[in-house]
């Protein structure tokens, strides 16, 4: 059996029939899908690419031609083991049309006669994103989405990529404005990488970052019955308490969606911790808890009622390599200009990893009675032990980190 890692490129533009000579359409003819396959061939023998175009990138051949038919090709991929990577600059048909008051419609449906019809009218509703099959089927997949805007701001175009990368579980997403010429890759850390009007370079990135990426391993959690570990409980000790509330206070947790991004964790013993919960708001800690988190082995974990924060295996990693330590806190807040505070690179490597453990472990530095590093594009960690004055731990914060800012960037607009 081939160790290739194979990467599928789905490319070109979908259309969605209305009647006989009547479609809709989302116009690309395979031109981004084309650079992908050659920058990942180029880029490692050890990437077997597959080309996948639509019929309107292949001038009218094959047979990959509606949304639907994408669909069925994702269906088809999830179902092959051996695919592991899947970038999508494939354009999809945004809406279905049916002209309104006959009932009529396909590309086998009754024509129009523009002679008796002079002023039909269109109906459009949204049509299926179907990219979001993808990893519901196969968590495994290094998925990469693409998204189009045009006329926008880079931070419109930030937030947009964003949501499409939260509603479809991307693994990075690129997003370009056809105005601007503006190019950036986003990350489920919700930072941006290569800003750039330079296409051929941003692409690279891409390229670059789907391949190390892709490569990272991750602990899966298995939910069992169980109850919340209340903010209050005498289990949860005062020193984390007082730091993450003095963090929420401040702002350092912005949410997107309903939800915030970072962690935090209290270490009750070898295999026991008490983690925040994945796809939460911290803001609303007091109601939603903590989940209780028992590891049986370095790939697997047993959660209590709740899935924990991505970032579980990080700080396990953290806390198996530092035992004076037994809490960690980490949010997405930019470094303060001149801190002694080590920054290690973060574009590697997805959170949650455990790659992204090991590099966060390496980089840790001791000040005082505490340990932090600052994760570039991401965040700082700090680990401490619960003995520690929280009050020192909440001034090494302030001194060194912008709990008002956001790395990545703000995820909703300012209103006008």
């Amino acid at each position: 059996m081939s160790s290739k890692k194979k990467v599928h490129i789905i490319g070109g533009g979908t259309v969605y029939h209305v009647r006989p000579h009547m479609a809709i359409s989302a116009p690309a003819y395979g031109g981004t899908a084309r650079a992908l396959a050659k920058l990942c061939r180029a880029l490692s023998d050890k990437l077997a690419v597959k080309l996948h175009l639509t019929k309107m990138a292949k001038a009218g051949k094959g047979n990959l031609e509606t949304n639907e038919d994408v669909a069925h090709l994702l269906e088809a991929l999830a179902a092959d083991l051996s695919a592991k990577i899947v970038i999508m600059p494939v354009a999809l048909v945004d809406y279905e049309g049916h002209v309104a008051g006959d009932g009529q419609h396909g590309k086998y449906g009754t024509r129009l006669k523009t002679r008796q019809q002079t002023a039909p009218v269109m109906e459009l509703t949204p049509a299926e994103k179907v990219i979001g099959r993808m990893r519901r089927q196969r968590k495994d997949i290094f998925l990469v989405g693409f998204k189009t805007t045009s006329g926008a701001t880079a931070d419109e175009m930030y937030i947009a990529g964003l949501h499409l990368l939260k509603e479809a579980s991307c693994n990075l997403v690129f997003a370009n404005d056809v105005k601007t010429r503006l190019n950036m890759v986003i990350t489920p850390e919700e930072a941006r990488y290569h800003q750039t009007t330079n296409r051929a370079e941003a692409l690279q990135g891409l390229v670059e970052m789907a391949y190390l990426r892709s490569h990272l391993t991750f602990t899966r959690s298995t939910v069992i019955g169980g109850e919340s570990v209340p903010w209050s409980s005498p289990d949860v000790p005062d020193a984390l308490r007082k730091v993450v509330d003095h963090c929420i206070t401040a702002g350092a947790y912005k949410p997107f969606r309903g939800a915030t991004v970072g962690h935090f964790a209290a270490k009750l013993n070898a295999t026991t911790f008490l983690t925040s919960k994945r796809k939460t708001n911290f803001n609303d800690l007091a109601t939603i808890g903590l989940v209780k988190v028992v590891t049986d082995g370095p790939d697997t974990v047993i959660a209590y009622g709740s899935k924990p924060s991505v970032g579980g295996q990080s700080q396990r990693i953290v806390f198996a390599e530092h035992p004076d330590c037994d809490l960690i806190v980490h949010f997405h807040c930019p470094i303060k200009p001149g801190s002694p505070v080590p920054t290690v690179s973060q574009r590697e490597y997805e959170c949650g990893s455990h790659q992204c453990g090991q590099n966060t472990s390496r980089g840790l530095k001791r000040f005082g009675n505490l340990y932090a590093v600052y994760l570039d594009q991401h965040g700082p960690n700090i680990v401490f032990n619960r003995s520690i004055d929280p009050a020192e731990v909440i001034k090494f914060i302030e001194e060194n980190f912008d709990l008002a800012g956001k790395t990545g960037g703000y995820v909703a607009l300012p209103a006008s």
